[in-house]
């Protein structure tokens, strides 16, 4: 990938790479994907079980109560020392439906990561084919002012053999003037679209920035219902919805969890040390020894009344999945939408294109023929003056048509190669 802007021209497959690689929407998402595999694994680790060791050390001193039931001045002291586990047996089916919902989310996750980066792709082939349109503008006004120098150096020799007046010099230093503002114009857009795109692949610089020219400038036109029926299986966004509903399904089945009873054993190992002022206490040794102990047990949980907590978990999951099932429908119909849109486009800027190119010929034929006539001082300068508008003016509309039906056609075949 070029590190510079100004190293070559950039290809479209260029921009492509480098907007996804520095995108931060991409990056964010790269992110959460990361927090979701985070999840999966801390949804495995509730299957382990959970080991604590414990010590303590406590001093009593004055008076305190004795075997006897009567209080005397005592100094106690104790250690002790040991460890507990606790191993879950069943929990409900809790863990095991939390994992399978983190799974199932963290395949949500990584397609919405790719749909982040289709969004891209599609933001870098506008702007890459905006910036191609201005340079073929700047190519246009640049025919144009090519076109009124050369009148006015033809009038200059014209008024120099005394055949037109001054005035006409006048107009054509008018134009010529007007022409060249024209042609600032054009290469200002151009420079604005370069920048655009620039700051769209967050270049830290569009300076000497420039792209290349696409070497198939023509697709083919694909039918819509085609397009749509392969994007509902391979469009990453429609994919992360349809993967969401089923995370959405599998919370509720996790909600649903509390409803049932949970096991759990524990196991426990400890000794201790005590000792009393004025009585005789074996040694720390002894003690640990003597007083050493285990222990074993189970626990079972069963939910009776919970102040309805499960009940409304469940609610909130069953809403939330409702919410995605319409996020979803949302997502289908904006993609059916941008599809026809983009088809329906794509035929009238391919109508256009034809139809302009047409006209261009037709323009520039009319315009070299009446440039003859005037010449030959059969035309006058309002005549020459239309014609010469006419052909700049298909060649724009031309171009416009172009970079149209380009545009629509490669959001087609995007959609489609999904």
């Amino acid at each position: 990938m070029a590190a510079a802007a100004g190293a070559r021209e950039w290809s479209l497959d260029d921009c492509i790479d480098y907007a996804i690689s520095h995108n931060i929407e991409v990056r964010q998402r790269m992110v959460s994907q990361q927090q979701g595999e985070l999840s999966v694994t801390e949804a495995k680790d509730q299957f382990l079980p959970q080991l604590n060791g414990y010590g303590s050390q406590s001093f009593n001193f004055g008076r305190g109560l004795t075997a006897d039931n009567t209080y005397a001045n005592r100094n106690t002291s104790s250690f002790s020392v040991g460890a507990s586990l606790s191993l879950p047996i069943f929990q409900g089916l809790r863990a095991v439906r939390n994992l399978k919902y983190s799974q199932t989310n963290l395949k949500a996750l990584v397609e919405r990561t790719e749909a982040a980066k289709d969004n891209v792709t599609l933001n870098v082939i506008g702007a890459y084919l905006q910036a191609l349109y201005a340079s073929e503008m700047v190519r246009v006004a640049n025919i144009n002012l090519a076109i009124s120098t050369d009148e006015l150096a033809r009038r200059r020799q014209m008024l120099d053999a005394g055949k037109i007046p001054e005035l006409d010099i006048y107009e054509a230093e008018s134009q010529v003037a007007q022409d060249e503002v024209n042609v600032v114009n054009a290469e200002n857009d151009s420079i604005l679209a370069l920048v655009d795109l620039s700051q769209l692949l967050n270049l830290p610089s569009s300076e000497d920035f420039s792209v290349q020219p696409l070497a198939d400038s023509r697709l083919p036109l694909l039918d819509p219902e085609e397009v749509f029926a392969n994007a509902m299986q391979n469009n990453h966004a429609i994919r992360a919805g349809r993967i969401e509903k089923e995370a959405a399904d599998k919370y509720i089945d996790v909600a649903r969890s509390g409803y049932i009873p949970t096991l759990s054993f524990s196991a426990g190992v400890g000794t201790n040390y005590y000792k009393t002022s004025g009585f005789d206490n074996e040694n720390f040794s002894a003690q640990m020894r003597h007083n050493f102990s285990k222990s074993i047990g189970f626990s079972l949980s069963v939910p009776v009344f919970d102040r309805f907590s499960t009940r409304n978990s469940i609610r909130r999951a069953k809403a939330q999945a409702a919410v995605t099932a319409l996020q979803f429908d949302d997502a289908r119909n904006t993609l059916y939408k941008a599809i026809t849109q983009a088809y329906t486009q794509a035929v009238g800027a391919e109508k256009k294109h034809s139809a302009a190119t047409r006209a261009t010929a037709s323009a520039q034929a009319a315009f070299e023929a009446m440039q003859v006539k005037y010449n030959n001082g059969r035309a006058n300068a309002t005549e020459f003056s239309k014609a010469k508008s006419d052909y700049t003016s298909a060649l724009a509309n031309e171009v416009q048509a172009k970079y149209e039906a380009l545009l629509r056609a490669r959001i087609l075949d995007f959609y489609n190669r999904q």
